[in-house]
């Protein structure tokens, strides 16, 4: 019996055991390139956030503190800042004053012109470089000879003055409008209590009454039917006049010459301070122009400037001083402040125009500025002034 068998020689070149290995191979060198990027991006995404968490804190500070204090000590204080956020033991010196610089910004054009006296804007940059030997480290990259990275964040911030601080009349608290008053576009009522409005007002389109609740205002019984467009005008809101914390820095310097938090205007060209002798009564030949003046009252404490008088480019500081400006008076380039502390601090009859009435020009604007309060009796005008 024959039986037929089939022989089949397997040679060594026909073996498919570890036929994957090359494609494993390269499989696993593209896992390994893949991560390299996802760990040295993820470290890299980290390191520059932290980076910009400093900018802006560094950036918020420096321009809070150049409000009252010189280029190189607010350089000095966002320096500060950035290494309580990024101790230079651990991440070595990623902000230098030279970083920090102040000037202006165009929001329209998005451009940033370094101008080292301005108080409007800062821009920081925070880095980690390898000049300053604080470059991030590759994890997997070095593997590529790439060993370190170069990494920065830029911030710019600028000032913001609220509408209702740059002409009208703001308070902690009530301020109460009487009758046949007429506010334009631009002007702004503001209270951080509550505002209240007589009859026979109107409020152009564009002005602003605002306070906390605006259901708090009080009316007469007719309610908006006698005040046109102030229903319009109302908005909610509170806000935090920094000023009135400043006051007592702000009066002294306008009486001592002391320019380095900025108050001077720029309308002072001397800043040796005249006294004027103690006195019930002053006219315009008593300020002389571009001069800071000042004056200690005494007895009844009653000073009054004499009635249908232009007064210009001069600074008024009365200690104890209950101010009055009588009627018909007209204040351009003007500043004047009063210690007293009365409600009617700074009080005027018919007719005071504070501020220049040129279309709200960059010059002639005038303010009024007292620790007490301000009564007014009729026919105030505001161009560009501040109380």
């Amino acid at each position: 019996m024959f039986r037929n068998y089939l022989f089949v020689a397997k040679s060594k070149l026909d073996d498919e055991d570890g036929a994957m290995t090359v494609f494993g191979i390269f499989v696993i060198l593209v896992f390994l390139v893949v991560s390299a990027v996802g760990l040295d991006v993820a470290k890299l995404m980290s390191a520059r956030n932290q980076l910009q968490i400093a900018a802006d804190s560094a950036a918020h500070a420096a321009l809070y503190h150049r409000e009252f204090n010189t280029e190189a000590e607010s350089q000095d204080k966002a320096v500060e800042i950035a290494e309580a956020i990024m101790k230079p033991s651990l991440f070595g010196e990623v902000l230098k004053p030279t970083d920090v610089e102040f000037g202006t910004w165009d929001s329209d054009a998005r451009t940033f012109t370094v101008d080292g006296t301005s108080k409007t804007a800062v821009r920081v940059n925070t880095k980690r470089l390898a000049d300053r030997d604080n470059s991030v480290a590759s994890l997997l990259f070095k593997f590529v000879g790439i060993s370190e990275f170069d990494v920065g964040a830029p911030a710019v911030f600028e000032t913001y003055k609220p509408w209702c601080f740059r002409e009208g009349f703001v308070a902690e608290g009530v301020v109460d409008i009487q009758s046949n008053n007429g506010f334009a576009n631009g002007f702004c009522i503001h209270s951080n209590s509550h505002v209240e409005v007589n009859n026979n007002n109107t409020f152009e389109s564009g002005t602003v009454v605002s306070m906390p609740n605006s259901g708090d205002i009080v009316l007469p019984q007719s309610g908006f039917e006698h005040n046109a467009g102030l229903e319009a005008a109302l908005r909610e809101g509170t806000y935090i006049p920094r000023i009135l914390n400043q006051m007592d820095d702000m009066i002294d310097d306008l009486a001592t010459g002391n320019t380095a938090r900025g108050w001077i205007p720029a309308y002072i060209t001397n800043l040796v301070p005249v006294q004027i002798a103690a006195t019930n009564s002053v006219d315009e030949t008593d300020f002389q122009a571009g001069r800071l003046h000042y004056m200690t009252c005494t007895g009844s404490g009653k000073l009054t400037i004499s009635p249908g008088v232009t007064l210009t480019d001069f600074v008024f500081v009365g200690y104890g001083c209950k101010i009055k400006i009588a009627g018909n008076s007209v204040l351009e380039n003007v500043v004047i402040a009063s210690t007293d502390t009365s409600s009617t601090s700074i009080n005027s009859s018919s007719g005071l125009q504070v501020g220049r009435n040129d279309g709200c020009a960059d010059d002639g604007g005038a303010q009024l500025i007292t620790k007490g309060g301000m009564n007014f009796a009729a026919g105030l005008e505001m161009y560009g002034g501040r109380l």
